[in-house]
C-alpha cells in the first residue's frame, strides 16, 4: 500500500494518539473507584475521541481515498495505526492509568499549544480547541499524582510503580523522524524535541509536590509511529472495532 501524503500521515498520528487513549480510558466507565472519578475519566475519553474525529477527518480528506474518520478508526488493521506506544499501554490499576495520563497529557498540552501556530489552518484550528481540553486533562492527572504520591504508603507505592511502568515509553513522544522534519520545514509540524525541557520541568515540579522520585532512565521503547506495536493494541482494536467487523457498513 502506498504511503499517505505527509500531511495525511501527520494528522493520522495525532488522531491515533487521541483515539487509542480515549478508548483505553473508556474501559474505566462503570469500573472507576468512585462515581466522580468515573465521570471525569469518561469526559476525558470523550474529549480525546472528539479530537481524534477531527484529526482523522483531515487525514481522510487529504489522502483522497473516500475514507472518513469512522473508516480510519474502525477499518484499519493494527499495523496501520501510528499512535505512540504510551497510549496503548494497559490501564492496570488506577495509579497506572493516572501515570499514563499524566505523562501524555502534559506532552499533548505543550504540543497542541505549539501546533496552534501551524501553517496548516485545519490543524491549527483543531489544536486551538483541543489545548483547552488537554490543559484540564493535565491538571486532573497532576492532582491525582500528588494525591496518591503524598498519600498512604500503598497509594505512594502504586503511583511510583505506575510511573515506572510507563516511563520507558516517554522518549518516543519527543522523537523526530523524516516525516516530522519534512513538515517542520513547511511550518506544519512541531519540533517535538524542543518541547522536552518544558515537559521535564512540569513533570519534575509535580513529582516534587507528590514526594515522588523521577523514574530511572532506561533504554527507550520505540516503534509505534512505524506501526510496530505491543500486543496490547491488537486486543484493544478487537474490542473497539468489533461491531464494524461483525456487521460491515452497519449504521445506527
Amino acid at each position: 500500500m502506498a504511503a499517505p501524503p505527509p500531511l495525511a500521515a501527520y494528522a493520522l498520528r495525532l488522531g491515533d494518539d487521541s483515539l487509542i487513549l480515549g478508548q483505553r480510558l473508556s474501559e474505566w466507565c462503570g469500573h472507576a473507584p468512585a462515581l466522580e472519578v468515573d465521570l471525569s475519566l469518561a469526559n476525558v475519553a470523550l474529549d480525546l475521541v472528539g479530537q481524534a474525529t477531527h484529526f482523522l477527518g483531515v487525514a481522510g480528506e487529504v489522502e483522497g481515498k473516500s475514507r472518513d474518520a469512522d473508516a480510519l478508526a474502525f477499518k484499519r488493521d493494527v499495523l496501520d495505526f501510528t499512535n505512540c506506544l504510551l497510549v496503548e499501554q494497559p490501564n492496570g490499576d488506577f495509579a497506572q492509568t493516572i501515570a499514563r495520563q499524566f505523562l501524555f497529557s502534559h506532552f499533548q498540552e505543550l504540543l497542541f499549544d505549539a501546533l496552534t501556530g501551524s501553517s496548516e489552518p485545519r490543524l491549527a484550528a483543531i489544536a486551538a480547541k483541543a489545548v483547552k481540553e488537554v490543559t484540564y486533562h493535565a491538571q486532573l492527572a497532576s492532582d491525582w499524582v500528588v494525591r496518591l504520591g503524598d498519600g498512604a504508603d500503598e497509594s505512594k507505592a502504586r503511583m511510583s510503580a505506575g510511573l515506572d511502568w510507563m516511563w520507558r515509553f516517554v522518549d518516543e513522544l519527543f522523537a523526530m523522524d523524516a516525516l516530522d522534519n519534512t513538515l517542520l520545514k513547511q511550518g506544519v509540524a512541531i519540533d517535538k524535541a524542543q518541547l522536552r525541557p518544558a515537559w521535564d520541568a512540569r513533570i519534575e515540579s509535580v513529582l516534587a509536590d507528590a514526594m515522588l522520585s523521577r523514574p530511572a532512565q532506561r533504554r527507550p521503547v520505540l516503534g509505534g509511529r512505524e506501526g510496530h506495536h505491543s500486543e496490547h493494541l491488537g486486543h484493544l482494536l478487537s474490542e473497539m472495532q468489533f461491531l464494524q467487523r461483525a456487521y460491515p457498513g452497519a449504521m445506527w
